[in-house]
């Protein structure tokens, strides 16, 4: 394994020839449906690098979406995931089980929030994993409806697009969706009404009036939230909202479920979003940077909850993979050798700092209306100089102008107008700030 270099370089236009003769391929050959942010097509990546098949050199602020928090070729993910493969590379867990797909089990029981008996299954997607979070709390409340929160992103299959909040991309033109799925308020502190120290107390009491009124607490299986709100826009639900939640639930017999699927894995500088303000799930579904890249989620929770479906109804052919368990023993290893919940810490530090500045200076700061985020989850939301209207128009021409430079950034929001940053959590921190760079200099040709 070759070390690839943390530096930028950029040698072509971006995309170069190369990536654009591949993707004249792809777009032959690919479903047009299967997006892409940015067509530059890569060779190798590591640390806080994605090479391109031109031989450029990015700066990785996107992490596959929040999944190579480890890096892309992290040793004990390469070692452990290359040992299993000359091993075997599958049996089927129902068929022959192996002992990787327990010890992952073992380590969720271990680093997930809460100090009560413990039981996992392994899934290949988050949208696997919040598939059966809900079959699993329906069997073990005998109850049906299913609530979620405005913003909220949970998958892309026919039950998960009916959690989801956008409509576009995501659920146009493929319905019907799946029955009692249920929408409430969230707290979302920039946007709301009365100003965001009302927000928690307020969206909660909103949330419990539409349950207990439009849906009946008794009926209610399962409350499904992302502890920090991924592709809604990095919302940070206002302090005090996700306890009131987890509360309510718990006074009603409704199973919790934190969806950690982005936020997870030391991604927001603790092993678990949910953390932060006490908030111990019934049933925690995790995916992304679980395996280092590897296909793997799971869906982790109280012995007695994760035990109520019948033997035979949780599976899947692939599910817990032997290749990707090892590749998530790997990246916990490096999660835990190299303190990523630290290094995690310490890119909000710089990052939040960096964008303060920004504003600060920028003869149209206010376009920034909202820095947020925790740990290498980071956004910042784009508005009208003057006003709090969404502005994606800015989004956009801000991610362009980054990837022109070398930088891959991504874009999210309910409104399309917020800028994510999910920056490897092993990243150097003169590539993180070479990339902020970049960011300060696109601001200058808005």
């Amino acid at each position: 394994m070759t070390a690839i270099p943390q530096e930028r370089r950029v040698v072509t236009a971006i995309p170069g020839p190369k990536s654009v003769e591949l993707q004249a391929r792809r777009t032959a050959a690919v479903a047009a449906g299967v997006g892409s942010t940015l067509p530059v097509f890569t060779a190798r990546a590591g640390g806080g690098i994605i090479e391109d098949v031109d031989g450029n050199r990015l700066i990785d602020f996107g992490s596959g979406i929040a999944v190579t928090s480890v890096g892309a070729s992290a040793e004990a993910v390469v070692r452990r995931a290359s040992a299993q493969l000359a091993d075997f590379t599958h049996t089927c867990f129902m068929v022959t089980p192996y002992e990787g797909y327990v010890e992952v089990c073992e380590q969720l029981a271990e680093l997930t929030p809460g100090d009560h008996a413990k039981k996992s299954a392994l899934f290949n997607s988050g949208a696997e994993a919040v598939e059966n979070a809900v079959k699993i709390a329906r069997a073990y409340t005998k109850r049906t409806a299913v609530v979620v929160f405005d913003h909220g992103y949970h998958g892309r299959t026919n039950l998960t697009m009916g959690m989801t909040a956008k409509n576009m991309p995501y659920k146009q033109g493929f319905g019907p969706f799946a029955p009692e799925v249920y929408r409430v308020p969230v707290a979302y502190g920039y946007r709301w009404p009365t100003g965001a120290e009302n927000a928690g107390a307020e969206a909660s009491a909103q949330a419990v009036d539409a349950i207990t009124k439009q849906i009946g607490a008794d009926n209610v299986a399962a409350i499904i939230i992302e502890p920090v709100l991924g592709e809604g826009g990095f919302i940070e639900p206002a302090k005090g909202f996700l306890p009131a939640i987890a509360q309510f639930a718990k006074d009603n017999g409704i199973v919790f479920v934190a969806d950690e699927i982005q936020s997870g894995f030391c991604r927001t500088g603790q092993w678990f979003a949910c953390e932060d303000e006490g908030v111990v799930p019934d049933l925690i579904t995790t995916a992304k940077g679980i395996a280092g890249g590897l296909p793997l989620s799971a869906v982790t929770g109280r012995a007695e909850i994760m035990d109520a479906a019948h033997a035979g109804g949780l599976g899947g052919t692939y599910g817990g993979n032997p290749v990707a368990c090892a590749g998530a023993l790997g990246a916990i290893e490096t999660m835990r050798e190299l303190d990523l919940n630290g290094k995690a810490k310490r890119i909000e530090e710089v990052m939040k700092g960096r964008l303060a500045e920004m504003r600060a200076k920028l003869p149209n700061g206010d376009i920034i209306g909202d820095i947020r985020g925790r740990g290498a989850m980071i956004a910042i939301e784009l508005v009208k100089s003057g006003t709090k209207d969404p502005h994606p128009q800015a989004a956009g021409a801000l991610a362009k102008a980054c990837h022109a430079e070398g930088l891959l950034v991504l874009t999210c929001g309910t409104y399309g107008n917020v800028l994510r940053f999910l920056p490897p959590l092993v990243i150097g921190e003169d590539l993180l700030n070479e990339g902020l760079d970049i960011i300060e200099r696109a601001f200058g040709t808005l």
